[in-house]
């Protein structure tokens, strides 16, 4: 096992939201598979995924093995958490051609090639999903859920409150989708944590109380879950005028992508530089307090997009921007 403890570094990076009891113990215990879903609907990766990327990111490198899951099934249907419309649906080439571009987009972030134990895998839960009859999930999934349970789900009481025109039954079904998924990687892969944003808690314990239900009470699964981020102005994180901040130069030049994260509010940075950047704590402390005496120099901010454009981009590209951005 890796020598940092994967809960620690991500508490004192603020990263941590909700941890289902028992987590913490099941990580020290053993080497432990978790996954993360990432939703296939464009061709690249945003800044909003960034978060959960630097999750699987930190799990590697504390000695556990990360699955990034490609949402493909659930991408067709669409994820009512923190939405008041229906989504669009994707086809499967599109699906194909949006996972591939995405994988290469995560292999800068993650190691999936070497031969170590814990290396990353990339699933998509449209390979398991699409030889399901509908009549055998509504049969073995279906029955071990009730309405009540999936009722009592904030991202459905919101939608059923009058948030947004109603909820599909589509949508409705979408956290037992989501609980097969870990159902499925629990029994196939022994995946017992899944990972995602605060908004996500609801799924994810939909399919930590389905392994129970479907395996019984000794089948250990857990959930974490990550603050969302935001801006200290209560604004959406990672949205410009000009729309999304890609990972993709093709949407965000290097340069647009630097200048994001040059111009983040004081305030920001001070998180950010903890959520986006490998720096130890020691680094950030001292950055942090350096910045203090003269924020002015924007030093934070410096740092911060110095770091995050190497890592995404190159070195070559960062200093392609900052000279750029002196001009």
């Amino acid at each position: 096992m890796a020598t940092k403890n994967f809960i620690e570094e991500l508490e004192w990076r603020g990263m941590i939201h909700t941890i289902m009891p028992g987590a913490k113990e099941q990580l020290e215990k053993e080497m432990t598979t978790a996954y993360l879903g990432i939703d296939p609907t464009a061709d690249s990766l945003h800044i909003g995924h960034l978060v959960g990327v630097m999750i699987l990111k930190h799990f590697q490198m504390c000695g556990h093995r990360p699955l990034a899951l490609i949402g493909g099934a659930t991408g067709m249907i669409g994820d009512p958490s923190g939405k008041s419309q229906e989504r669009n649906l994707l086809d499967e080439p599109t699906l194909r051609h949006n996972q591939e571009a995405i994988k290469r987009q995560l292999a800068k972030l993650l190691d999936f090639e070497s031969d170590a134990p814990n290396a990353a895998v990339l699933v998509n839960n449209y390979d398991w999903m699409k030889d399901i009859s509908f009549l055998e999930f509504i049969r073995d999934i279906g029955k071990c859920i009730t309405v009540n349970y999936m009722m009592a789900k904030d991202s459905v009481k919101k939608r059923f409150s009058g948030e947004g025109d109603g909820m599909s039954f589509t949508e409705f079904t979408y956290q037992l989708v989501q609980g097969f998924d870990f159902l499925h990687l629990y029994q196939t892969m022994n995946c017992k944590v899944q990972l995602g944003g605060a908004d996500q808690w609801g799924n994810i314990t939909t399919g930590t109380e389905l392994i129970r239900r479907k395996l019984g009470s000794e089948a250990e699964a857990f959930a974490i879950t990550c603050p969302l981020i935001t801006k200290a102005d209560g604004t959406k994180f990672g949205k410009t005028e000009s729309g999304n901040v890609w990972l993709d130069p093709r949407y965000t030049s290097p340069y647009k992508f630097y200048q994001f994260w040059l111009n983040v509010s004081d305030e920001d940075a001070k998180r950010y530089i903890r959520i986006f950047t490998l720096l130890d704590r020691e680094t950030v402390e001292a950055l942090t307090a350096e910045h203090e005496t003269a924020p002015h120099l924007r030093i934070l901010q410096k740092r911060l997009a110095q770091e995050i454009t190497t890592m995404i981009h190159s070195k070559e590209e960062y200093e392609k921007a900052v000279e750029a951005s002196a001009i």
